[in-house]
């Protein structure tokens, strides 16, 4: 992913790649030779005292994006944090205060809001033609072992809901733009006892309009369903992997339509980025936003061994 921001970064007008820091020395040598003329650091300790830098991309285990963002940000470098933010919600508001307080920006690249599927369902649902949205169904995962990198390890990566899972959280409060009210989770521990993630993790999250989304998430599903389905006032959208079925109505008589994904745009996060630092536009992926996400993640943890809802009082 630290390859993936690079090339990103490169290609924004407005930004300039030039520093990489890793511990390794091999992707330091790497990082050299795919941008000829970046300096390459091992510590950010190394960085901060020689790098001449405005914003840092932090792309590193999940467990290390507060400790290493809280550095920069105290530095007063603008940071972009590669999703999740962090594991906790105590971890986002320090990281809040503390670009607040050095007035810089703090982001997070949650890029898959310019995925072309969910460009696709925001553009259906702003259009009206299911009318107002009170139920979202949310799908990812399969029958697998989750492998046995730190994305596996609960105690660096935070757990089974922190890798898609976020992308999926973000992309519900989008669709459900109103302030949570509860959250309820279940997590499950069956199958793959030789890595510490969960098997099968499901959020309930309820709406101050009584709205509901579940999401799940799992590595002992068999079979599977579509990834959206999602209710409204007036119809419904269900996927179909590479395009929609939408459930409408025309002229007061029932309709149905297939409507394919639009073209994906990851690049389209940095270009907002520069934007912002640049030319004074509105941030677009805001870290409030993303620490909701967090929120979301970690209440579902706490419901889920408490055995009761959480209630959410941030907005």
């Amino acid at each position: 992913m630290g390859r993936a921001h690079a090339g990103y970064i490169s290609q924004t007008k407005g930004l300039e790649l030039v520093a990489v820091c890793d511990i390794d020395p091999a992707r330091r040598k790497l990082a050299r030779e795919e941008h000829p003329g970046v300096k390459t650091y091992a510590s950010v300790g190394e960085l901060l005292s020689k790098g001449d830098f405005d914003l840092a991309a932090v792309v590193t285990p999940h467990n290390t994006h507060a400790p290493i963002a809280l550095r920069l940000l105290k530095a007063k470098k603008h940071v972009v944090l590669d999703k999740p933010m962090c594991l906790t919600v105590k971890e986002a508001d320090a990281m809040i205060a503390a670009a607040k307080k050095s007035r810089v920006m703090l982001s997070v690249f949650h890029n898959r809001r310019w995925d072309g599927d969910f460009m696709t369902l925001m553009d259906l649902i702003g259009r009206g033609l299911i009318g107002e949205v009170f139920h979202v169904e949310a799908w990812g995962g399969g029958y697998g072992h989750p492998g046995t990198t730190w994305r596996a390890d609960k105690q660096i990566c935070g757990g089974a809901l922190y890798d898609w899972g976020a992308h999926y959280v973000d992309w519900i409060l989008h669709l459900i733009p109103k302030r949570m009210v509860s959250i309820t989770g279940f997590f499950h521990k069956r199958v793959w006892m030789d890595v510490t993630n969960e098997d099968h993790v499901e959020a309930i999250v309820r709406f101050e309009g009584g709205e509901v989304a579940n999401l799940q998430q799992s590595q002992i599903a068999r079979a599977g369903k579509p990834r959206w389905h999602i209710l409204g006032t007036k119809g419904a959208i269900v996927d179909q992997g590479g395009s929609f079925r939408v459930y409408t109505e025309a002229g007061g008589l029932p309709a149905q339509l297939d409507v394919p994904y639009q073209k994906s745009r990851w690049e389209a996060y940095y270009e907002t980025v520069a934007d912002h630092l640049l030319r004074g536009k509105p941030l677009a992926v805001t870290p409030e936003s993303a620490r909701r996400v967090i929120e979301v993640i970690e209440f579902a943890e706490r419901s889920a061994k408490a055995g009761r809802t959480i209630p959410v009082q941030y907005p």
